[in-house]
């Protein structure tokens, strides 16, 4: 990947494959948490130093639904926090860094419209579109998303895992 805005036709990297990319990311919810819970090392090397660089120019972007789904896994007592879900996510928006996408109709239907046959969770297809309509590489950990980036031109992933 090149610099800001120029995507190269490889689809799936690592982090050590964008020492010179500095445009945004967008983080998938388990990155985004162990990255704000410091669990970073839980990441492949190189991911917190890369999060780190982007994240000096305000562009980790962080979609809506990861709020959500954050949420949701609190009230099913799968994530554990110190405090409310509320507060935590609060303190998380309030993190330097980081900017919020909005999950809007454009968003949801390029959702509904990815091609090939994507099983799974609707709120990782709402990442995917929101990677696509905003041109930017997600990071994710995820093996459905990152062997979808393979096979299907447009999405760009960062593999983490």
């Amino acid at each position: 990947m090149g610099r800001t805005g120029v995507i190269a036709p490889v689809r799936v990297y690592g982090p050590n494959d964008l020492a010179a990319y500095d445009g945004p990311l967008l983080l998938d919810t388990s990155v985004w948490l162990r990255y704000v819970h410091g669990s970073g090392d839980r990441l492949c090397p190189g991911t917190v130093d890369l999060l780190n660089r982007i994240a000096q120019t305000n562009q980790l972007l962080v979609c809506d639904i990861s709020c959500w789904e954050v949420a949701t896994k609190a009230a099913k007592g799968k994530l554990p926090l110190a405090v409310d879900v509320g507060i935590w996510l609060e303190q998380a928006e309030a993190l330097a860094g980081f900017r919020f996408r909005p999950l809007t109709r454009q968003v949801l239907l390029q959702s509904t419209r990815l091609p090939g046959d994507l099983r799974g969770d609707p709120a990782d297809r709402m990442l995917m579109a929101l990677a696509l309509i905003d041109r930017v590489p997600l990071v994710t950990t995820d093996r459905l998303i990152i062997e979808y980036a393979k096979q299907h031109p447009g999405l760009h992933v960062v593999d983490v895992r």
